[in-house]
């Protein structure tokens, strides 16, 4: 997780440094910055007419050239960057008209009068009426309002006449919805064109006006003074001096959009009473938009991408004053980047790296989603205000600086060319499984094909399903169901099969075995015939296994109490005399001393076999390997299972010392 989050800071930084580049070289070729002015008068007619509707300013009525400038003179400084985008979005929405069509009741109040933080603009039909407006003109309309974050949509009487009866809606008209309160998620209200002129610029002038209707003007300069210096619920404001008429449409519809976040006041200065008030502000210029917060004002435009227009101030806005949805949005964005990064990291087939990707995608997304829950619910708690208040106040300290004003032009520049974007990051991670090949030359499991891989993911998934109570750090390498291809199928028919799980004999391969030998054979060949066999094979049979365990301790001790009975003298006797006979030096460590394989009751014979288990018992090698692949995964004598490990501990601890 750690090498994917710094590959992607890594990126950050490329895309950074890019930037940059790019603006040193638009700077070299043509000579100018994208924070450079641009004066109106150089610029065409055609062009001012753009700027004007970028900005959402009404020009009908305006012939002249000199009229028009001035107008963009007074909404705000123009920049060669917003010069840029205005153009460039212009060509882009020459062709793109989408409109929405309502078929009933149910879905025009689902969308229109149940969204409470839009403005919609709706055309209704009434029955066997034609349109207000004809296709052409409606599509124009669709486009310049589009801009401003208005959505448009066509209600056909003819599907629902019940409902438009309902309305009033004889005739044909336009249907505009906006927010009623100043509070978020509040009622909206329902406003019907009813002017004469149905061309595209009055009826844009008509919404402006009712939408600008709802931002608090201010025309004097005592109103002024007690707005500015009062306390109230709402600790941010964003302010507009500038000599116009009404807010430009893209100011108004930022106070839409920011509802309950940010209060949106309109400063008309035509027929200001008094300058000085300004100065003391920090007013110098106009037009100026200033952001107010507890912290201070910041005078927004003097900064890199800050331009006059609907998409740079709600970038500005959404990084000043965010809500709990944009910061999800942006953590989703930062973790999903992060996780791509596993399909150039992971080295193999192709297919391995994208079932590696999904299982990536699909784990960070769950835990994205499972963390934000608790922050969530601690964002509720009332004790938790001043936390948040104090969160915000380093969130705008750092948002007003140079270099976040960098980041934002940079998501702007981004942002509007998405192939650059997902260019620089596919050249970015091929570069990074250059380099995690040549780190990993000598991995053979980067060699493998597809087929190879698939294979053993199946051979992985199917022992997973099949032996679910196995052992995790060995996973088996052969199937059992490549013998028999109906294995799977029997196994899943028995109901228990997660009482009695099946457990992968793969494990029998790495237990220790060895070979059984004595120091002094001829002794050993005596004491057999000194001591039978059927007299020590009795005593083990019907003793427990802590007596067995008592019996295999006491083969290492000398036992000289003269309390002990008579039979247990004998077989004290002969397990010493089996000691002095065996080598157990040649034993592993942790292997319990005895003499005799309890699965086939009989003695170790000289240079046999034996094999040992995790709990310290020993057994013939073919007799256990028998035992074990039966199904009895466990040890003969203490049950310990045969594939688990046992923790570590201390040789016959429990048996205190004889003394000598």
């Amino acid at each position: 997780m750690w090498l994917k989050l710094f590959f992607l800071l890594l990126y950050f930084f490329v895309l950074f440094v890019l930037a940059r580049f790019f603006e040193a070289v638009v700077w070299y070729e043509t000579g100018i910055f994208a924070t450079q002015l641009v004066d109106p008068v150089t610029l065409s007619f055609k062009k001012l007419k753009t700027i004007l509707e970028c900005r959402g300013l009404g020009y009908s009525g305006l012939a002249e050239k000199r009229d028009v400038r001035e107008l963009v003179e007074n909404s705000g400084e123009l920049m060669q960057g917003e010069l840029y985008s205005a153009l460039k979005n212009e060509k882009e929405q020459a062709g793109s008209d989408s409109s929405t069509t309502f078929n009933g009741e149910m879905h025009f109040y689902e969308l229109v009068e149940d969204t409470k933080d839009g403005i919609w603009l709706v055309q209704v039909i009434a029955q066997d009426r034609n349109p207000l407006l004809s296709t052409a003109n409606w599509g124009k309309m669709v486009q310049k309002v589009s801009q401003f974050g208005i959505r448009t949509g066509t209600f056909n009487c003819s599907s629902d006449s019940r409902y438009c009866h309902k309305r009033g809606w004889m005739k044909s008209t336009l249907i505009m919805s906006v927010p009623q309160t100043y509070a978020s998620k509040g009622k909206v209200m329902l406003k019907e064109y009813n002017g004469r002129r149905i061309e595209t610029e009055h009826i844009f002038k008509w919404m402006t006006a009712h939408v600008a209707s709802r931002i608090k003007t201010i025309r004097f300069s005592q109103q002024l003074m007690d707005d500015w210096y009062q306390r109230e619920k709402q600790p941010v404001k964003m302010f507009l001096f500038a000599k116009l008429i009404q807010p430009p449409a893209f100011f108004s519809a930022l106070s839409i959009k920011f509802t309950g976040r940010i209060e949106f006041i309109f400063v008309d200065v035509r027929n200001w009473d008094n300058a000085t008030c300004l100065e003391e502000i920090g007013v110098q210029q106009m037009p100026s938009y200033i952001l107010k917060t507890p912290e201070g004002i910041y005078r927004y435009g003097n900064s890199t991408g800050e331009y006059i227009s609907l998409h740079a101030m709600d970038t500005f806005l959404r990084s000043v004053q965010p809500e709990v949805n944009d910061l999800f949005v942006l953590s989703l964005v930062m973790v999903n980047l992060m996780a791509w990064m596993d399909l150039f990291i992971t080295q193999g087939a192709t297919i391995k790296r994208f079932v590696v990707l999904i299982s990536t995608l699909g784990t960070y997304n769950s835990l994205l989603i499972i963390s934000w829950l608790p922050i969530l619910g601690f964002l509720q708690l009332p004790y938790l205000d001043n936390f948040y208040e104090y969160s915000l106040k380093l969130l705008r300290y750092a948002d007003t600086t140079t270099i976040a004003s960098w980041v934002r032009a940079d998501w702007t520049f981004y942002s509007s060319h998405p192939a650059l974007f997902l260019s620089t990051y596919l050249a970015h991670g091929l570069l990074i499984d250059y380099f995690e090949k040549k780190r990993r030359c000598g991995n053979e499991d980067q060699n493998a094909n597809n087929l190879e891989w698939l294979s053993s993911l199946w051979d992985w998934y199917t022992s997973y399903l099949v032996h679910p109570i196995a052992s995790f750090q060995n996973f088996p390498n052969e199937s059992d169901w490549d013998d028999d291809p109906n294995f799977l199928l029997e196994r899943l028919a028995f109901p228990d099969l997660w009482l009695r799980p099946l457990v992968p004999i793969d494990y029998i391969k790495n237990l220790p075995t060895w070979r059984f030998k004595c120091t002094q054979p001829e002794s050993a060949v005596l004491g057999d015939q000194d001591n039978p066999p059927d007299k020590m094979v009795h005593p083990l049979r019907d003793e427990p296994g802590s007596d067995q365990q008592t019996h295999h301790y006491s083969s290492e001790k000398t036992h000289t109490k003269d309390e002990c009975l008579a039979g247990m003298k004998s077989e004290e006797s002969w397990s010493s005399a089996e000691e002095q006979d065996t080598d157990w030096s040649r034993w592993p460590c942790g292997m319990l001393h005895c003499t005799e394989c309890v699965v086939c009751l009989e003695n170790f014979e000289t240079e046999c076999l034996v094999m040992g288990l995790p709990c310290g018992h020993v057994f013939h090698q073919q007799c256990i390997v028998v035992w074990l692949a039966g199904g009895r995964h466990c040890c003969p004598v203490c049950r310990w299972p045969s594939y688990k490990k046992r923790p570590a501990r201390q040789p016959y601890a429990d048996y205190p010392s004889e003394p000598e």
